[in-house]
C-alpha cells in the first residue's frame, strides 16, 4: 500500500480469518456432528525451525491464499507480494527453535 502497489481501500476490506482449534475441539465437533467414527487422533509437534528459512512458510501461505488475493487484488500483484513476504518471513523468522502442531485423525464413515 506505502509503495502504491494496493489501493488503501482493497487492503481495508481484506479479511481472512483463522482460527487454530484445540485437538479436543476438532475431536468433540467431529464426534458431536455424528457422521464420522474417530479411529484414531494424533497430535505431533514439528520443530519449524529445523525445516525453514522462511520459504517453506511463504509457499504454505501462499498455497492458501494465493486464490484469494487473486480474486480480491487481481493477479499482477499476487506475485510481488509473496516475494516480499517471503523476505519478510526470511528476514523475521525466530532464530530460535519454533514448533508447529499437527492433528491427524483416521475416520471411518457412518453407514
Amino acid at each position: 500500500m506505502l509503495q502504491g502497489i494496493i489501493e488503501e481501500g482493497k487492503v481495508n476490506s481484506f479479511n481472512i480469518p483463522v482460527y487454530y482449534p484445540h485437538p479436543s475441539e476438532v475431536k468433540s465437533e467431529i464426534l458431536n456432528e455424528g457422521s464420522f467414527d474417530m479411529n484414531q487422533l494424533d497430535v505431533s509437534q514439528v520443530n519449524f525451525y529445523e525445516l525453514d528459512n522462511g520459504f517453506n512458510t511463504a509457499q504454505c501461505t501462499r498455497a492458501v491464499a494465493e486464490p484469494l488475493l487473486v480474486s480480491h487484488f487481481g493477479e499482477s500483484v499476487t506475485k510481488e507480494v509473496f516475494n516480499r513476504f517471503y523476505k519478510n518471513v526470511n528476514d523475521h523468522m525466530p532464530k530460535e527453535e519454533t514448533t508447529v502442531t499437527n492433528i491427524t485423525m483416521v475416520l471411518t464413515r457412518k453407514p
